[in-house]
């Protein structure tokens, strides 16, 4: 089972209107789409995409018992290339479903023994395996220390090459134990494979640019007053997330003196609220939740 993190309140931020058409970004297994569903009239639209084949597999099942909701198999940063008319809300989950996080076929998780694909279309690109075996140690440095924040992803990306060139690397619990071996202190309570496994997910899927592209180009997907919410769950999206809501409420910057109308200088995004986590209440059922950090903003007229 897959539990959505901060249903009740990112459902309440999103949808504000009951007759409008919204869009969920991260379909998964479904817990947010069926949420947003519940709120809306029968005049209410959502569309959902998804890169994974087995949540598309899930979507299309809700699709063919709700004339409201089309599943669209497509990462969200290509947004705009299926939406025929702006929506009244965006909703992005970034996190990695149970599903796939708890198959070990996937490869997303060193918590069973199973090939290192990572990719969140199994049926398409490059799986980590491969990337291994030809990234140089500078690339594997690179990806740990930006995409893992890894103060060690010297002696992790030595160790990486230092194997490969015996065996490849091609199941998750060879390079869990790697690392393992190659990290001389622990963080309490976290697997020393945590921030490895991160990085190359990141890197596999794209996950920052696609993530940025997605930004980018909703508030042109928003009607006025539309809601953007987006839920992240490490500090590298959110800084993303909360640079990008700043930089639209700011509104774009000219050289002082020069002769602009009013209206080019307002901000397109405004924030709502703080940002919000997780309750003790969630916490409790669902210890997946404790990273979540979610952020709202409204599109301006």
């Amino acid at each position: 089972m897959h539990l959505p993190v901060l249903l009740n309140e990112s459902v309440t931020a999103l949808v504000h209107n009951p007759a409008g058409c919204y869009l969920d970004g991260t379909f998964g297994r479904g817990g947010h789409s069926r949420a947003i569903l519940a709120r809306l009239n029968a005049a209410g639209r959502l569309l959902a995409f998804d890169r994974d084949p087995d949540a598309i597999a899930a979507a299309q099942q809700l699709a063919a018992t709700d004339s409201r909701f089309t599943i669209i198999h497509s990462p969200f940063s290509a947004l705009d290339a299926h939406l025929t008319r702006p929506v009244d809300g965006i909703l992005l989950d970034l996190g990695v479903s149970s599903p796939q996080l708890d198959t070990a076929e996937r490869g997303f998780s060193f918590g069973a023994d199973g090939p290192l694909d990572m990719r969140m279309d199994s049926s398409s690109g490059e799986t980590a395996a491969a990337w291994l075996a030809r990234a140089t140690l500078a690339q594997i440095i690179e990806v740990l220390r930006d995409f893992g924040e890894e103060r060690f992803a010297k002696r992790i990306a030595n160790a990486i090459v230092t194997a490969r060139a015996e065996r490849p690397l091609l199941t998750t619990g060879q390079l869990a134990e790697l690392v393992a071996r190659a990290v001389p202190t622990r963080e309490p309570g976290k697997h020393p494979a945590t921030r490895t496994f991160q990085a190359l997910r990141i890197q596999i899927n794209d996950e920052l640019n696609e993530l940025q592209q997605c930004l980018e180009r909703s508030i042109e997907q928003l009607n006025a007053g539309g809601r953007l919410v987006v839920i992240s769950f490490h500090s590298l999206e959110d800084r993303i997330v909360k640079q990008f809501i700043r930089r639209e409420a700011q509104g774009q910057v000219f050289p002082k003196g020069l002769p602009i109308q009013y209206a080019a200088t307002q901000g397109r995004l405004s924030a709502i609220g703080k940002p919000i986590r997780a309750a003790p209440a969630e916490l409790a059922v669902n210890s997946r939740a404790r990273s979540a950090i979610m952020r709202i903003a409204e599109r301006l007229p």
